[in-house]
């Protein structure tokens, strides 16, 4: 069961109705805390709906409270959407409109390491098997683009892996292009990015079918308004979603399909 933060985002005047908001650990739980806190918290004070923000120790755990429908709205993942949607009928509410999804591979800044070619049998760390952009994308590249296979250290977050190749602990590491730049300069400067893999549309912000569509209407018209005043796009940002927009199921279409990957194997 996700692990309940211990604050509600609410604000003076808000109604009785309470919306849990579940948001992927792509980073630690103080971090996330002190993006989301003052973000739901606006936005309970321009809907009126009470956000109570629920936190998962690490992505495996939010992976099976997403899929088990635990959450009334979350920050997930292209590739968790297209599941949880499949399986739990979520719908896509906004999501970033101006940063595409950007997987990267990562090394120490020290390492001989040049090319992808050279991680054959070498241990990368990855966040967990169905971060998309970080693992999904990074080892379908990995072994499609250069026939390699390499064994896979999933340490949870996306801050971890980081951690793990500039320490050496992992010959290199598979995140995307906007955790990556969010570390602390002085992480990023014992990394070195020697991959980049381009993707589509980025993170959305969905809601469960259980939450009525004038509900879903009035949360959604409320981030699209937050985008245009700007002390709350500087909220937004902080996730980041630099230009929110509005997102459908259609945005995601592109995307592999569960199966699909089951078919291509467990590398």
């Amino acid at each position: 069961m996700a692990l309940l933060l211990g604050w509600m985002c609410s604000a003076e005047g808000a109604g009785t109705r309470v919306v849990s908001f579940g948001v992927v650990p792509q980073f630690d739980q103080r971090e996330i805390a002190a993006i989301w806190r003052p973000l739901l918290a606006e936005l309970s004070r321009r809907t009126g709906i009470r956000f109570e923000l629920t936190g998962a120790s690490d992505m495996a755990v939010f992976e099976r409270e997403l899929m088990a429908g635990r959450f009334d709205c979350a920050y997930m993942n292209p590739y968790e959407f297209t599941r949880a949607h499949a399986r739990q009928g979520y719908a896509a509410l906004v999501r970033d409109k101006g940063t595409p999804l950007t997987g990267i591979l990562v090394v120490a800044r020290t390492s001989v390491i040049q090319s992808p070619r050279e991680l054959r049998g070498r241990t990368v760390a990855f966040p967990s098997p169905e971060a998309l952009g970080a693992t999904v994308l990074v080892r379908q590249a990995l072994r499609d683009r250069f026939g390699v296979t390499v064994i896979p250290r999933y340490v949870h977050t996306h801050d971890s892996v980081y951690l793990n190749v500039a320490t050496g602990q992992a010959a290199a590491g598979g995140g995307v292009k906007r955790t990556f730049d969010a570390q602390p300069a002085a992480l990023r400067r014992l990394l070195r990015v020697i991959y980049e893999i381009p993707e589509g549309a980025s993170h959305p912000i969905a809601c469960h079918r259980r939450l009525d569509a004038v509900l879903q209407a009035r949360i959604r018209d409320a981030l699209l308004a937050m985008g245009r005043d700007p002390a709350s796009a500087a909220l937004l940002a902080r996730v980041p979603i630099n230009n929110v927009g509005s997102a459908t199921l259609a945005d995601y279409a592109a995307l592999p399909t569960e199966e699909g990957l089951m078919r291509r194997g467990g590398e």
